[in-house]
């Protein structure tokens, strides 16, 4: 695609924070959990995982406290296939990593998030502090909008960091991913939509456009309005029917020049964990994009990984080329198909 580099040292850069994941063991409650299960998350760094296992380069980064948990955090990176080249370490007296807490619902119960993450070491990080060659080093950088929620300081960091990178001629990936917990609809609304005018490939679920960003008119029109409005080039929604925590149909609309693309939902979709499937996503539409294949193409990769994604534990997707590309098929075949992949 033209808005997008030939080639770079990385195919894809993300930022934002990477934390600890404590998760209840089985369907415990997290108030019943007498141990937890440890492993790491953080949206943005789940998109350059997702995406570097398929087979891109990515790196991601990322201020990390300079003691045990952020060196564990660090080869939770490095076991991503991330590089962790742009990793800032924080060895100040008040460093510490953000962690949050797991528990799997269970119909009628559903699952649950608690944060730990307020004055994390990754909210003082400045612009001065990320090596400056970062700007002419990628093709894509990707940003959510979670970055923007945690900290005045990151804030800054990251709309800078954006105007850079735009500067420098990489395109701009974002997920709007918008979280109440972090702040209001007004103050989300007031800040994502100045980054709008600098977004290539905009990643926003239907709610989020009707609640947070109180754009109307039927999901195509606020799709396309996207693109008419601020020169977004590829806006993709996804679509997940709830039935349970454990049971969800899973798929996607994706516009771009002028169409609108679609295809039949992953149904039935037996739900491990959730978490991350929409990182998951946001990965397999990346990767396919930065690997040539066409808009349509991207969408099937997004909406395959993603449902992977649901059956694996934890935030990661750690699913490689050959099994996405093997669902892939497996979704638009017709008749009886093998139980065992051997």
């Amino acid at each position: 695609m033209e808005f997008i580099k030939s080639s770079a040292d990385f195919d894809l850069i993300s930022f934002g924070e990477v934390m600890l994941r404590l998760s209840a063991p089985d369907k415990e409650k997290i108030s019943q959990s007498e141990t937890f299960e440890k492993n790491c998350g953080g949206s943005e760094f789940n998109v350059a995982s997702g995406a570097a296992n398929l087979g891109i380069r990515a790196a991601v980064v990322t201020k990390l406290p300079k003691n045990k948990l952020g060196h564990f955090i660090s080869r939770r990176i490095r076991y991503g296939n991330v590089s962790d080249d742009y990793v800032v370490w924080d060895d100040t007296d008040t460093k510490r990593l953000g962690i949050y807490y797991y528990e799997n619902g269970v119909f009628p119960r559903k699952s649950a998030v608690v944060y730990d993450r307020a004055n994390a070491s990754v909210c003082s990080l400045s612009l001065s502090e990320i090596l400056d060659d970062i700007y002419k080093r990628t093709r894509v950088f990707h940003i959510s909008s979670i970055s923007l929620a945690l900290s005045p300081m990151l804030r800054e960091t990251a709309l800078q960091m954006i105007k850079l990178m735009k500067a420098n001629g990489v395109a701009i990936s974002f997920d709007v991913n918008y979280r109440a917990a972090l702040w209001s609809e007004e103050e989300a609304r007031s800040v994502v939509e100045k980054i709008f005018p600098m977004v290539d490939i905009l990643f926003v679920s239907e709610e989020t456009s009707r609640r947070m960003l109180r754009r109307t008119g039927t999901l195509d029109e606020i799709m396309k309005g996207y693109a008419d409005d601020y020169g977004c080039k590829i806006v993709a929604t996804t679509r997940r029917e709830v039935a349970s925590p454990t049971r969800h149909n899973f798929g996607s609309r994706v516009y771009f020049d002028g169409k609108f693309y679609e295809e039949e939902h992953y149904k039935n979709i037996e739900v491990i964990d959730r978490v991350g499937s929409g990182d998951a996503y946001v990965a397999g539409v990346l990767f396919a994009i930065l690997t040539g294949k066409s808009v349509e193409e991207a969408m099937c990769y997004g909406n395959a990984l993603s449902a992977i994604k649901n059956t694996v534990i934890g935030d990661m997707s750690i699913s490689s080329i050959d099994e996405v590309e093997s669902v892939i098929k497996s979704h638009r075949a017709t008749g009886v198909q093998d139980e065992l992949v051997r």
